[in-house]
């Protein structure tokens, strides 16, 4: 018997919920009605930016009471990262840390409990952590309202974690941790080797958004992707002041990063960059609509055979003639790389800078990379104006 059209209509979503990272061009489909909605709210909603992102939940003025919203919010292929929706209000009283003992009220305590949390501040407060802050799964850390800094110490980690959301903190000037042990559960502590001394490293974990956020002045990655790590959105962030800014893939020797989906959306890469924005290898990696203010050796770069799409980014250059080229690969002759899939699709280059592609042109070698329809490079401005941690106060508008 025929499926009534109404029932049909009511199915459709939960077709492409199921589905959505096997087949990213329903990813593509639904991002795009997202962002026809976003249009549509401009007419009546004085605060829409046409950022998807924002314009869902920043023209609430009561988002301090409908906090959990945000996790309706994500596109592209880390979408459906609910981070601590189902879960309980978790109020970060204490910035204070212990790695095997923490305290109850301190953001240790929160991250590794078992059940979902959305984890929330209660005042302005810098957070020195001891050694790497182990997540558990089913967490958000929402910074809103608040301005709150991890910095100093060792920082974020998600070891084969899934559905993480971290949003609206700043995390800037991470050291080295390790040699010691430290507290991933309730249950169990481990001893942890040196770490690198990243802002955010994402190892094996998946359904994972980071989102307005501000980072800088790491001792290694701001943000690093890798061993099998996959559906990741890393959105509306600002990043500044330093060299290695993002590695998504963990070795050109590791071949489970073949199945990697990454989205860069929104984000503003700021003054003082250096390279790896992001540093690509194996996977399927969507940048767009990124505001790119000069780099000091490359943009976007790689190595064993990523396949790279980037459109509607807008890339100032130097007045340095040797750092005008986006693009860049490593570890392989151009005999190879001349096969590997990068294009530049709508992209704006100023000041002399250019994208080098390769491989094919085909929108369909591409499907796999595809997580968002880009808007058009002349509005990047606009879009990614409010990048960065944000200043909300309660009672208004974001």
């Amino acid at each position: 018997m025929a499926i009534p059209l109404l029932l049909l209509l009511l199915l459709v979503p939960s077709f492409i919920q199921s589905s959505l990272i096997q087949d990213p061009e329903l990813v593509v489909q639904q991002v795009q009605k997202s962002i026809n909605d976003s249009r549509r709210n401009l007419a009546f909603l004085s605060c829409g930016s046409g950022n998807p992102i924002d314009d869902c939940w920043r023209c609430d003025k009561n988002w301090e009471k409908n906090r959990k919203s945000l996790a309706d919010c994500a596109i592209g292929f880390g979408k459906h990262a609910i981070g601590g929706r189902d879960g309980k209000i978790y109020v970060v009283t204490d910035p204070g840390d212990h790695p095997v003992k923490p305290k109850p009220g301190t953001l240790r305590y929160g991250v590794i409990q078992e059940e979902p949390l959305w984890i929330i501040f209660k005042r302005d407060m810098v957070i020195k952590l001891k050694q790497e802050l182990m997540m558990n799964s089913f967490k958000t850390v929402d910074g809103r309202g608040t301005n709150v800094h991890i910095a100093g110490g060792p920082c974020i980690t998600m070891q084969f974690v899934t559905n993480i959301i971290i949003h609206g903190i700043n995390v800037h000037d991470c050291k080295r941790g390790g040699n010691t042990y430290v507290r991933d559960s309730p249950t169990h502590y481990g001893f942890r080797t040196l770490s690198d001394g990243d802002g955010i490293s994402i190892f094996g974990g998946s359904h994972i958004w980071v989102d307005h956020c501000s980072l800088s002045n790491c001792r290694d990655g701001l943000i690093d992707v890798i061993h099998g790590s996959t559906a990741i959105t890393i959105s509306n962030n600002f990043m500044t002041h330093h060299n290695k800014v993002m590695l998504l893939g963990h070795s050109d020797s590791f071949t489970r990063d073949k199945n990697m989906q990454v989205t860069i959306a929104f984000n503003h890469f700021g003054e003082g960059l250096v390279q790896r924005m992001p540093r690509c290898r194996h996977g399927y990696f969507h940048v767009v609509n990124n505001d790119y203010t000069q780099w000091r050796m490359y943009a976007i770069g790689g190595s064993a055979n990523p396949t790279i799409n980037s459109q509607g980014n807008r890339f100032l250059a130097s007045n340095d003639n040797t750092f005008k080229e986006v693009t860049k690969r490593e570890n392989a002759g151009q005999s190879q790389w001349k096969n590997w899939n990068w294009r530049s699709s709508g992209d704006l280059m100023l000041n002399g800078a250019f994208f080098r592609a390769s491989g094919a042109g085909s929108s369909s070698s591409y499907a796999r990379a595809s997580s968002l329809a880009a808007k058009p490079s002349s509005v990047v401005a606009s879009i990614t104006a409010s990048a960065g941690s944000l200043n909300c106060k309660k009672g208004s508008r974001c």
